[in-house]
């Protein structure tokens, strides 16, 4: 599966609930629940072992023990605007846990520059230990 098909399939599985939100739009806070609290069960997605754990670590506290990706949207002062906002930011925490990490390649050091590392180890050893304090014997 896509990472785009993915967070298609997702966003048909989010659940969202709004709450009274506490920042910018004066009066209005006080009268309408503007922020969004969007759920979407982890498990009904059905991804690969790999992918799941990936998610999970991404998620960190946004991730609850029953395997709900919870987000709160509430920088905006408009319902829409704070629904299009979790929606994107839980797509873009989806399409992360699809990313594989690149494999780190291992370097290669061949004799002589294992040789010239291991001189200025040296070299610089001798530098810090004339560095130390100065005895009178």
């Amino acid at each position: 599966m896509t990472p785009d098909a993915l967070v298609a399939y997702a966003l048909t599985l989010v659940e969202e609930s709004f709450i009274a939100s506490a920042g910018p739009g004066g009066q209005n806070v006080n009268k309408v629940a503007t922020a969004v609290q969007i759920r979407l069960d982890v498990y009904a997605l059905r991804l690969p072992p790999p992918v799941f754990h990936r998610l999970k670590e991404l998620a960190g506290s946004k991730f609850t023990a029953k395997g709900e990706i919870v987000m709160t949207a509430r920088s905006y002062r408009t319902q829409e605007q704070n629904r299009e906002d979790a929606r994107k930011r839980l797509g873009e925490l989806l399409c992360d846990a699809m990313n594989l990490p690149a494999k780190r390649a291992k370097s290669r050091l061949n004799r002589v520059g294992k040789v010239q590392r291991l001189e200025g180890k040296k070299i610089r050893g001798t530098i810090k230990a004339g560095r130390g304090k100065v005895r009178l014997d």
